[in-house]
């Protein structure tokens, strides 16, 4: 159910490494959530440098050129420690599979209601249900 909306800088990563991150976040989910693998919405963005503004040492990082914001609009009932499973997940499958540094991933998790999801006609899946994932 997560869905991810990754912003990287225009020009740096090749079409086999952007397939590569999304494959990652999707792993991500299925690794630290358990989440069926058919559940794969992703979004990749390219921003020119005057588009994307991430400062390289805030907090300490070490950030390159190719650094990162990764959205990730989650379904509310998520407790904490889900959300630690994921951003450990994120960022050591982007480091294995699309060789991204973890100090370049910027994570932003954005809470949504699951009665605010809709996969398709119109309906609200899971509003009325748990989901077991």
């Amino acid at each position: 159910m997560p869905v991810f909306h990754a912003h990287i800088p225009k020009g740096r990563y090749t079409r086999d490494r952007k397939m590569a991150i999304g494959n990652a976040l999707n792993q991500s989910l299925v690794q630290g959530l358990g989440i069926p693998e058919g559940d794969r919405f992703i979004v990749i963005s390219e921003h020119g440098d005057d588009e994307l503004f991430i400062h390289p040492t805030f907090m300490d990082m070490a950030r390159t050129e190719g650094a990162m914001i990764i959205e990730v609009l989650i379904g509310a009932h998520r407790p904490i420690a889900d959300k630690r499973k994921l951003m450990a997940a994120m960022t050591r499958l982007l480091e294995a599979d699309a060789a991204v540094s973890p100090d370049d991933v910027f994570i932003a998790f954005v809470p949504v209601p699951n009665e605010n999801f809709s996969f398709g006609r119109g309906i609200a899946q899971l509003a009325d249900i748990d989901p077991k994932w």
